[in-house]
């Protein structure tokens, strides 16, 4: 077993202290309103939502927005796939010239409209391939290249220990591993034994970030003295709920529990995301793509039904606001031990 000294982990010359929890890159989720409050609840490191390099090559409204990042934000990574060489390469030029901290390679994403084009998880299948398409962005860019990767396509392909020396040698500064294979999705549990292997793997110089399945701050602390890795990335239990980083945080520091935010916490992180996503995304699709998140700031509220049903059939700001002011008035009884 490797001796873990406590270190500043760092990828390049980017310092993000000794065990750094990342937000993971979430499509349709890490925008910029969600990372804000993400931030202000104590995250070490973010990354856009997963860019299609065609789409930014033929300069895709979407695509392009996705480039989007703030002062605030930083350090923070903007994530690239796709399955061509010249396009990645063209695309992570592209997004240097936005001045991100560091390219993240997006060789993970299992959705079959991904991989049926050779990108995301899709390229577990051709290693060679994601060898080159690494090595075409690493030689495009001046900035640090990551990859956040899984074990493998399937149960006879857990190949990430071989896969995760030939990307170091490529010249990659960092490698995320979520701990299942293509097939597995989302199912089942995430097997971090692989992960450990890489992280103790003599040859390995880069840091290993772990990822999957981290929904408590017991969790992630048995994790990172488990298996060692240099730092975990945290997705789903983040959605709704940006109070799990300060939350994983405290217990690491003192093994105490951290109360839940307070009924008035929680819908005032929710009123600065509504708002945060009219600003960046103007009064209408704001409030749109915030319905989504509404059930979860939500969750595990008594009484709050009401309340999200009139959120989501609510049209504008004046009215989300008036909404959210009402339902911490109304849930305040109902939810006693948090208020």
């Amino acid at each position: 077993m490797r001796n873990f000294a406590i270190l500043m982990v760092k990828i390049g010359n980017i310092e993000l202290g000794e065990f750094p929890l990342l937000l993971a890159p979430m499509e349709d989720v890490s925008d910029p309103p969600f990372r804000a409050v993400c931030k202000e609840q104590g995250v070490d490191f973010m990354y856009t939502e997963f860019i299609s390099s065609e789409g930014l090559i033929r300069d895709a409204i979407k695509s392009r927005q996705k480039l989007d990042i703030f002062d605030y934000e930083r350090p923070i990574g903007i994530q690239i796939f796709g399955g061509d060489e010249e396009a990645m390469a063209l695309s992570a030029k592209i997004c240097a010239a936005t001045n991100p901290d560091l390219i993240d390679i997006n060789f993970g994403c299992p959705v079959k409209k991904v991989v049926c084009k050779g990108a995301g998880a899709g390229i577990l299948k051709d290693i060679p391939k994601m060898i080159q398409l690494t090595k075409a962005v690493v030689d495009s860019t001046d900035l640090p290249v990551t990859v956040k990767t899984r074990l493998g396509w399937d149960e006879s392909t857990k190949n990430i220990e071989e896969v995760a020396e030939r990307l170091q040698d490529a010249g990659i500064k960092a490698l995320s591993i979520h701990g299942r294979t293509r097939m597995q999705m989302y199912k089942g549990e995430a097997d971090w034994t692989l992960i450990a292997k890489v992280k103790n793997n003599q040859r390995i110089r880069i840091p290993i970030f772990g990822n999957g399945d981290i929904d408590s701050p017991q969790k992630a602390l048995e994790y990172k003295n488990r298996y060692g890795v240099d730092g975990i990335m945290i997705g789903r239990a983040a959605i709704g709920y940006p109070w799990f980083f300060r939350e994983v945080k405290h217990y690491f520091a003192t093994g105490e529990i951290l109360p839940p935010p307070t009924v008035e916490e929680r819908i005032k992180v929710c009123g600065k995301h509504v708002e945060k996503s009219c600003e960046w995304k103007g009064e209408k699709l704001g409030i749109l793509e915030m319905r989504r998140h509404y059930a979860t700031y939500f969750k595990g509220l008594r009484n709050a039904k009401e309340y999200r049903m009139r959120l989501v059939n609510a049209a504008t700001l004046d009215e989300v606001n008036t909404i959210l002011k009402e339902s911490i008035v109304g849930l305040a009884e109902a939810n006693a031990e948090l208020t």
